[in-house]
């Protein structure tokens, strides 16, 4: 892990995006090896919030907090390293395909503690992560930073 995403996942870089993009998505992945690291599945960035939108618009062809938005309603599971996702929609399949339900990308960004605001917010950074699955489905999760979950 680059210390870019340690210190991202850590709450410690609020006004960076992290992009996590999988092989469903890219055609080629070396050109975004100069600003990411490859991980399984595909190549994870750690940017600025505004070149990390920008990118995520190109990769995707949507609004990145379009995206969070409409991802928001859904509550998923997504990996704690951001480099996978389990789709709830799964859980609504007797059988589910896993090659149908493997997550295309995920968006994330950190969120400063705030007490005012209490609940997670005042035990931590929060970090708001949402994905999207090959089956088209868009779901989403946020935890305290540093917290360690099953995911």
């Amino acid at each position: 892990m680059t210390d870019a995403r340690a210190e991202f996942l850590a709450g410690e870089r609020p006004d960076d995006v992290a992009l996590f993009l999988s092989e469903r998505v890219l055609d080629d992945p070396a050109p975004l090896l100069e600003y990411g690291e490859e991980v399984p599945g595909g190549v994870l960035l750690v940017m600025d919030g505004e070149t990390g939108r920008s990118v995520f618009q190109s990769a995707t062809e949507m609004d990145a907090m379009g995206f969070a938005g409409k991802a928001m309603k859904t509550e998923g599971e997504i990996a704690r390293d951001l480099t996978d996702a389990t789709c709830p929609k799964a859980d609504d399949e007797e059988t589910p395909d896993p090659e149908e339900h493997q997550p295309r990308f995920v968006f994330a960004f950190a969120e400063e503690e705030n007490p005012e605001v209490g609940g997670r917010y005042a035990e931590g950074d929060v970090i708001h992560a949402y994905a999207h699955c090959s089956c088209g489905a868009a779901f989403s999760q946020n935890w305290v930073a540093g917290e360690r979950g099953e995911t």
